[in-house]
């Protein structure tokens, strides 16, 4: 009998361990908190990612000319997130000390169809973009969120079918650089930017010894509506994004466009009314090995290539 009373005590005990609260487990301020959806609304489990390097500071060196290995598209020693065709996955980010964040796409080789967005507070979506590209493995999504004034969620859906799934990777900035906000992406040695006023376009031929190139969009405060197109070949995109911002200093736009081969070619184009000008920055961001004195006739000063800065028809 008392055997059996002191079994019973046991098992109670182990039984109250159950409810206690295991402090090891509990998750930092900066952790990114990941959760999955079907294309039906339904929850398929969530996740915590922990931020990697600080990628603001490594763009703001590399848009001031200044090579950085944070910024560029590697996936070594990342754990990506797999996102199915027509499903949605959202990080939130807990911590109000996370001012941006870089994300990262890519596929196995097929096309890649993502919308992402940043949310802030319900129903408030201050920046979207609505990417394509026509390999993503060739042409890996890389680009920075700025996520000011915390509660924020960074939201990918895979607007592919179900055969063309995505991977990809958000990491948070929390570097000594946070804090210097949107002011710190223009370098010294970038050089003077272009105004492209709204309804115009304006394209920047690359030579082939460009590996990628670096384009960083802002207003004064406006909103921002763009779309960014990479050609090679007539009328032959190999990538395109449409780009929305709710104020175009606040959150900028900074992109890495992967410019693999020859005759590449970049194109943008202010889709807002004529009221609603753009300052952009275009220029190489990595130079094959070897090639540093590669033609600078190709990246010709902005104001000299008057013939491909025209108005769209409307």
């Amino acid at each position: 009998m008392k055997l059996c009373n002191i079994l019973a005590v046991f098992a109670l005990l182990e039984g109250a361990s159950a409810f206690s609260v295991n402090s090891a487990a509990a998750r930092t301020s900066t952790e990114l908190n990941s959760f999955s959806y079907l294309s039906d609304g339904s929850d398929v489990g969530d996740s915590t990612i922990s931020p990697g390097p600080g990628a603001g500071g490594a763009m703001r060196r590399a848009a001031g000319g200044m090579m950085d290995g944070a910024i560029r598209p590697s996936w070594e020693g990342k754990i990506p997130t797999k996102v199915q065709g027509g499903s949605l996955r959202t990080w939130s980010l807990d911590s109000p000390y996370v001012e941006r964040v870089q994300v990262l796409m890519k596929t196995d080789g097929r096309p890649l169809n993502a919308n992402v967005e940043l949310w802030q507070g319900p129903d408030n979506t201050p920046q979207k973009m609505g990417i394509y590209i026509e390999d993503g493995n060739f042409r890996p999504f890389n680009c920075i969120i700025e996520t000011p004034r915390g509660s924020n969620a960074i939201a990918i859906r895979n607007t592919g079918h179900l055969e063309f799934p995505l991977d990809a990777c958000v990491e948070a900035d929390v570097d000594e650089s946070i804090g210097n906000g949107a002011a710190g992406f223009v370098g010294s040695d970038m050089k003077r930017p272009k105004t492209i006023q709204g309804g115009a376009i304006h394209t920047i031929p690359f030579s082939p010894a460009v590996s990628s190139v670096q384009c960083l969009l802002k207003t004064d405060g406006r909103p921002l509506n763009a779309r960014i197109e990479l050609l090679q070949g007539p009328n032959n995109n190999k990538q395109v994004m449409e780009v929305y911002t709710e104020d175009g200093m606040e959150r900028p736009l900074f992109v890495i466009l992967e410019t693999p081969g020859t005759g590449n070619v970049v194109r943008i184009v202010n889709t807002a009314t004529v009221e609603f000008p753009l300052t952009a920055w275009v220029e190489p961001y990595a130079v094959e090995p070897g090639r540093e004195n590669y033609n600078s006739d190709y990246n010709r000063d902005w104001d000299e290539s008057a013939n491909s800065f025209f108005f769209l028809d409307r």
